[in-house]
């Protein structure tokens, strides 16, 4: 028996990307409580203005006794696209912009920005209220929780804006759903019940439980989820795989390794391909391993080669497919296999070219062998893009730091080609939880109960984390390569600066100095 019979998982709207987590948090359930009936509703793939009558719809026909809602995204911070336009050029054109016309144009669109975040943490919150009280129309002990990415980061947030008895759950709900479907006791879960419970101090940061990951069954998946086939139509869409979850580091602007757990936990290769070879045979050819880090240590270069093995093995030999990863670790077998299983493009994120950098953001990258690892790669063959991530002006970040970034960025350009290698250009938004976070009220830069989730000017300057005194100096630089070349802006930013500031030799860039620094020691001691 079970204490739920009826689950609707409601991903609510965001961009149209493969919604995994509802997907696995379904195959799960079906496979410990095959008598539970799930339905999946996906309005990512609904018109805006049919949200609340398509909301009722799904609702009157299916009849839950459990509404699983999936919020994805919340903090707008990003280098391109988003909510009416550019979030990161508005507010740079807002705050730095010299020209009255300029910082008029930011206010105004920053405006349309306002508004639209602030009428999308309306609308999302009157669906989940909706709902539940669609749903108590056919069961009066239906009641939600409500999950996701943007959940994990701002649940202390979230309270206020939740209807009673909501469960609010932070990082993985497998387990959570799994208690409730048994009717078991949740105290121990990372979660709280809106208007019944609080949350535990540093709940996020509490370690999740393993569970045993096995291939999704997307037959059963399809059968209860008729848009199933809208991200299959024009396979132009990559679709999500996980090999693992937990991630090991501790850079200090990031909050994977507080919402996955410190610990890796590797599914199965066996699993990984089977679950791949389910949507091949679907005409699915574009994947993505959608881990915190593919491969996350040097400990994990086994599973990641034993995985390529058994992919290169099972005949899916026209596939793509795409990952973050950390280029620090692979091997020349590796790349090799890489190319083999058809790597098509890969994110790295090393946020700065500057080893000095990288060691007080306590990222744990060592520059020098992820350039020696992509010769490695070009030599294996592969000749496609490499996106790398670049957040400027994060941690004692100075002009012979920008220099050495450079420095950096030509020779990944030497290796792969300036075509080939895409700058991403970033401001971190700050996120609650994070090692940042901590340094930013430690140094008085947040006073301790500031609102994570705020938008007002005074509070989104600080949190698009772009601090002076070289605040103003990113702002003129970003600002003037939009005007150069809006569609390569990272390329553009790289360029400017070397106009600026010039190079500095590679090999600066790939030395740290020993002695800490005295904001060094202060973050030290924040975190």
């Amino acid at each position: 028996m079970s204490a739920v019979d009826r689950i609707l998982y409601v991903r609510l709207p965001c961009n149209p990307i493969f919604p995994i987590g509802v997907v696995y948090l379904a195959d799960h359930i079906h496979k410990i409580a095959p008598q539970v009936e799930q339905s999946i509703f996906d309005m990512g793939t609904v018109a805006p203005l049919d949200f609340h009558k398509a909301l009722d719809q799904s609702i009157d026909r299916f009849k839950p006794d459990l509404l699983v809602f999936s919020w994805r995204d919340i903090q707008i911070y990003a280098p391109v696209g988003g909510r009416g336009g550019n979030p990161l050029q508005n507010a740079f054109e807002f705050y730095y912009g010299k020209s009255p016309l300029t910082r008029l144009r930011g206010a105004f669109n920053g405006l349309r920005l306002f508004g639209a975040y602030y009428s999308e943490l309306w609308r999302n919150s009157l669906l989940i209220r909706q709902g539940v009280k669609r749903a108590q129309r056919y069961s009066p002990r239906a009641r939600a929780v409500i999950g996701g990415g943007a959940v994990s980061v701002f649940y202390e947030q979230l309270a206020g804006m939740m209807p009673q008895n909501t469960i609010i759950s932070v990082g993985e709900g497998e387990t959570l759903l799994q208690k409730l479907v048994f009717d078991q006791s949740i105290a121990n879960e990372r979660c709280y019940t809106v208007g019944v419970t609080t949350p535990r101090d540093r709940l996020i940061h509490e370690a999740p439980e393993p569970i045993e990951k096995s291939a999704c069954d997307y037959d059963y998946i399809e059968s209860i989820w008729d848009k199933f086939n809208y991200y299959f139509r024009d396979n132009d869409f990559y679709i999500g795989v996980q090999t693992k979850r937990g991630c090991p580091h501790n850079c200090c602007y990031c909050i994977y390794t507080t919402i996955e757990g410190k610990q890796v936990r590797i599914n199965p290769a066996d699993e990984v391909v089977a679950e791949m070879r389910q949507l091949y045979d679907r005409g699915i050819r574009n994947f993505w391993f959608t881990d915190a880090q593919f491969i996350p240590a040097k400990r994990f270069i086994p599973d990641a080669i034993e995985l390529l093995q058994k992919i290169l093995a099972s005949g899916m030999d026209d596939i793509s497919w795409a990952a973050y990863i950390r280029a620090d670790n692979l091997t020349p077998e590796l790349c090799d296999l890489m190319v083999a299983t058809g790597m098509n493009y890969f994110e790295i994120g090393i946020t700065s070219g500057s080893q000095e950098l990288i060691r007080k953001m306590r990222m744990g990258y060592n520059l020098r062998s992820v350039l020696q690892n992509c010769r490695d790669l070009k030599a294996a063959g592969f000749n496609e893009l490499v996106s790398v991530n670049y957040s400027f002006n994060v941690i004692d970040e100075n002009f012979d730091t920008i220099r050495q970034t450079i420095a950096y960025h030509r020779e990944l350009e030497a290796i792969f080609g300036r075509d080939k290698v895409e700058p991403a250009i970033f401001f971190i938004g700050l996120q609650p939880h994070t090692h940042l976070e901590e340094y930013a009220i430690k140094n008085e830069i947040l006073k301790p109960d500031y609102d994570p989730m705020s938008m007002m000017p005074w509070n989104a300057k600080k949190l698009l984390w772009n601090p002076e005194p070289l605040g103003s100096y990113f702002g003129e630089v970003c600002l003037e390569a939009w005007q150069r070349d809006e569609t390569d802006f990272g390329r553009a930013v790289m360029d400017i600066l070397e106009e600026r500031l010039g190079r500095a030799p590679l090999e600066e860039a790939l030395t740290a100095p020993i002695s800490l620094s005295a904001p060094e020691k202060k973050m030290t001691a924040a975190v």
